[in-house]
């Protein structure tokens, strides 16, 4: 742990491979994408903030205080069990969650100007390689010692990696599960989908988690286990360095926030990189009575950050994965 003087604790840091980062304890990230679809914070229940496409088909739900830190889903109709799950733990970073949270939104608005169903409803694709795409193309390789009936894609570093499970039936099992860092409450990511979940959505997860583009997190929040496995640059040297052309990349959100015309900011993703940046407020249009959910200050709209506490049970004791955790 960090003493409480440690003078670098707060200090940002510019941290790579982004799946090793862990999370801010915000879900700024994950709900920039959705900010302008209406949101309802709950006062009692495990689900503490609730993001719905505006018919109410896709669910985003933040968790703000368990291991399952998020669950998303989508239904045929507002009524209608769902039809697919995905679920997001504690450590998971929430720039994956933003993979498929913008993901999901290109699919809606496709879906509405067309007045089809929407992709997000199509269901898996055959083969899987379709789903590991991104994976793959970045370099990461076929596990050959995967389990019978299973796919496992693993990254150069072996310190992440997507499994696939073909065995088994139900449409609510977990087939898919992507995952970063050594077993354990605060340092193995978990992001899982059930059987489902269309592919070209878990592709987009897993495309965010493959780029090489760092993300900020204060020092602190990088845990001291996975840090000998991460580079860390402080931000502030980082910003006087020269950036490629197409780095969009921003400061972290600490809030609405406004350039010096008044004009108010949002967080979304930088199409060029796949990271967050500010633009302009134009997606943010409110539902009539509410406030636009990316103008309401961080410390008010996630005031839950995560004060985890380990819970018997829970899939973090699981000890699965790539070959650098497997017994031999």
């Amino acid at each position: 742990m960090y003493a409480p003087d440690d003078p670098t604790r707060y200090q940002e840091v510019l941290v790579s491979p982004m799946y090793l980062a862990g999370s801010k304890g915000t879900g700024e990230a994950g709900f920039a994408p959705v900010a302008h679809w209406p949101y309802q914070y709950l006062d009692e229940g495990p689900c503490q903030l609730l993001v719905t496409s505006p018919d109410q088909r896709i669910r985003i739900g933040w968790f703000g205080d368990d291991f399952e830190l998020w669950k998303i889903s989508a239904a045929e109709d507002a009524f209608s069990a769902p039809r697919w799950t995905a679920t997001f733990n504690h450590v998971t970073p929430a720039e994956m969650v933003a993979g498929l949270t913008a993901a999901l939104i290109q699919d809606y608005d496709e879906a509405i100007a067309s007045d089809a169903p929407g992709r997000f409803l199509t269901g898996p694709t055959v083969p899987w390689r379709d789903t590991v795409r991104p994976l793959t193309d970045a370099g990461w390789n076929l596990d050959g010692g995967a389990e019978l009936g299973t796919v496992e894609i693993i990254a150069p570093d072996d310190q992440a990696g997507i499994l696939i499970d073909r065995r088994g039936y139900g449409s609510d099992r977990t087939t898919v599960e992507l995952w970063a860092g050594a077993p354990g409450w605060g340092t193995r990511a978990e992001a899982t989908f059930t059987a489902r979940t269309p592919s070209h959505l878990i592709a987009a997860t897993a495309a965010v988690m493959a780029k090489s583009t760092p993300v900020v997190r204060e020092r602190h929040q990088v845990d001291r286990r996975m840090q000998h496995l991460v580079t860390m640059t402080p931000v502030a040297s980082a910003t006087h360095s020269s950036r490629p052309p197409g780095d969009c990349r921003a400061e972290p959100l600490h809030g609405g926030g406004a350039e010096t015309d008044g004009t108010p900011r949002a967080r979304d993703l930088c199409p060029a990189t796949g990271q967050l940046a500010d633009v302009p407020a134009r997606t943010l249009t409110p539902t009539p009575g509410r406030t636009p959910l990316a103008t309401v200050p961080a410390q008010q709209e996630f005031h839950h950050a995560h004060h985890h506490h380990a819970r018997p049970g829970h899939g973090h004791d699981r000890e699965r994965l790539g070959p650098a955790h497997r017994s031999s």
